[in-house]
């Protein structure tokens, strides 16, 4: 299934309705789809329309309307299944930023309802998402870490999963970056 141009449009237009009152993750989401079109040549031409919408998308689990297990990545991605989003957006939205490191940590169950694509889009959405601050503003990765880190606290169930998850997106960070360096070499 092949994702159309106005996929970008409608997901901004969704995540602004469904965050509106949730300025901040808002502003956020706004930061993660300008870092995803910065890094959209890291992916197929075919394949950053859906790029642009998952970073459009990837927190709308946290809106109300989503809830359901409190935890935003399934969330997201079940709300949007059920507004009939395509299924390829679903589960980046599921799995964005290693939600699966998260998920287990939490013992949260149904995440495998979503195909984990592990493709140039997941690492260039967990780039996207880890180098956009909590108010949109562009940050490094390792800052990103270590404020969530301290946000979430070290004995959290976030730091339980940070001792997996920061590798797996260093390694996807780093992955962009040599997808990024190739093409302006080439």
């Amino acid at each position: 299934m092949t994702i159309d141009h106005v996929v970008p449009v409608r997901a901004r237009w969704l995540a602004e309705e469904l965050l509106a009152d949730l300025p901040q993750r808002r502003a956020h989401s706004a930061g993660v789809a300008g870092r995803a079109a910065e890094l959209s040549a890291a992916v197929s031409r075919v394949d950053r329309d859906l790029l642009l919408g998952a970073a459009w998308l990837h927190d709308v689990g946290y809106a109300a309307a989503a809830l359901d297990t409190g935890f935003h990545p399934l969330d997201g991605a079940r709300l949007l299944r059920r507004l009939g989003w395509p299924p390829r957006l679903c589960a980046l939205v599921a799995h964005h930023s290693g939600a699966a490191f998260l998920a287990q940590a939490q013992g949260v169950p149904g995440l495998a309802e979503f195909p984990d694509e592990a493709s140039a889009v997941t690492d260039a959405l967990a780039s996207a998402d880890q180098t956009a601050g909590v108010c949109g503003e562009p940050v490094f990765l390792e800052e990103r870490l270590t404020e969530a880190l301290g946000r979430h606290g070290a004995s959290s169930a976030y730091g339980q999963a940070h001792l997996h998850r920061a590798p797996y997106l260093r390694a996807a960070a780093a992955r962009v970056q040599s997808r990024l360096l190739t093409l302006a070499v080439a």
